[in-house]
């Protein structure tokens, strides 16, 4: 046997111990495979449910008439209305609803308001914008609209309908809220794999005294640590499969990307957050010791990273601190090669990030890994 066959050996044998231990732990399997899907599912149900209180709109004023601009204030008055205000063209409009981000675009066109030829009160059609993948809520909001105008018109003529609205379709089929969500479930689970299983076993094994024997061994710390890492990586492809097979299946996941670029940043986010894990369980003397610094750990990750809603919604000063957090890039990541079919090129800013924090980590997880 060469020197090379003597290095690798080793890996491939606790790769597949890895993998075998896993499969043989029904509370592991849990974990790792069925309570991510049960967060999908919930999920899932929730936006495909359609129980929206009010509409999230644009809204692009393109006329300069006095009616026109109360008429705007009125819309951003209105309760059921909850307008975006960083819309303030048709092509950042057509971009957020493609994004799943707002369900219409109200649009005021330049004579609307103008008053009418031999008559004293203002007149012109509104429009109501939406894409396919919304019809239903275009339709909803295109009759609210009309409850409006009639109001209003009641106030001008009882016999005529001077305000009207028609609602149009962007004629592309954009995402659903559940396409935009999906990426922080998988970031979950990749998060939930990488930290909680070594946490766990590792700290068991050095009171088993299992790590200590391999000390006396010549195995040496990279060697365990690669073995464990590809085990993780091949687990986290298959529960990534998984998930999209019943995002795929019950919930119409609209997959716009590349499998392949999508796979590469789920393993490279597997090693990252493995790495978060291995150096507090090779830290950790007990699981008493792993358990609470897992959770410092992933607790602002969680909620600071868009897992269970977008970092978009955040105050600007916040956002330019948690896109540095080592999940924000993983999700960031796998959202935009879903939603936006985003390649590895348009991804160098969190591709580095994230192999950034991959050296970081690791350097620091081989300087406080303990065999006991």
């Amino acid at each position: 046997m060469n020197k090379f066959q003597r290095n690798i050996l080793p890996i491939t044998t606790f790769a597949k111990i890895d993998i075998k231990r896993l499969f043989r732990d029904k509370v592991a399997i849990f974990w790792v495979f069925f309570f991510p899907l049960l967060f999908l599912i919930i999920f899932g149900s929730i936006f495909s449910s359609n129980n929206e209180v009010n509409f999230r709109v644009g809204l692009l004023n393109e006329s300069q008439t006095e009616f026109a601009r109360e008429f705007e204030q009125q819309l951003r008055d209105y309760d059921i209305f909850k307008v975006d205000q960083d819309v303030t063209d048709l092509d950042k409009a057509k971009e957020k609803m493609n994004r799943g981000q707002m369900e219409a675009t109200i649009i005021l066109p330049p004579d609307f308001g103008e008053i009418q030829e031999g008559k004293n009160y203002p007149g012109g059609q509104a429009k109501v914008l939406y894409d396919q993948s919304n019809e239903q809520g275009g339709q909803t909001l295109s009759s609210i609209m009309e409850a409006i105008f009639a109001d209003i018109n009641e106030e001008f003529v009882t016999n005529e309908k001077p305000l009207t609205v028609v609602a149009e379709s962007t004629a592309t089929k954009g995402l659903t809220q559940f396409d935009y969500t999906f990426s922080g479930i998988l970031g979950f689970t990749l998060l939930s794999l990488g930290i909680f299983g070594p946490t766990t076993v590792f700290p068991r094994l050095k009171q088993k005294g299992v790590l200590r024997r391999y000390k006396t061994t010549t195995i040496r710390v990279w060697q365990y640590f690669t073995g464990n890492v590809i085990s993780n990586a091949f687990i986290g492809i298959l529960a990534i499969i998984l998930m999209f097979i019943v995002a795929l299946a019950f919930f119409n996941l609209n997959m716009r990307g590349s499998y392949i670029n999508l796979a590469f940043i789920v393993v490279l986010g597997t090693i990252l957050l493995f790495g978060i894990g291995l150096a507090i369980g090779g830290w950790a003397k007990n699981e008493n010791q792993a358990a609470p610094l897992a959770q410092v750990f992933t607790l602002p990750m969680m909620f600071l990273s868009g897992v269970f809603f977008p970092t978009f919604l955040m105050p600007e000063a916040l956002q330019s601190i948690t896109k540095f957090i080592p999940l924000t890039p993983i999700i960031d990541s796998s959202r935009l090669i879903i939603t936006e079919n985003a390649s590895l090129l348009d991804l160098q800013p969190q591709i580095l990030i994230m192999f950034a924090w991959t050296v970081v980590i690791y350097i620091v997880a081989f300087k406080v890994f303990s065999w006991e």
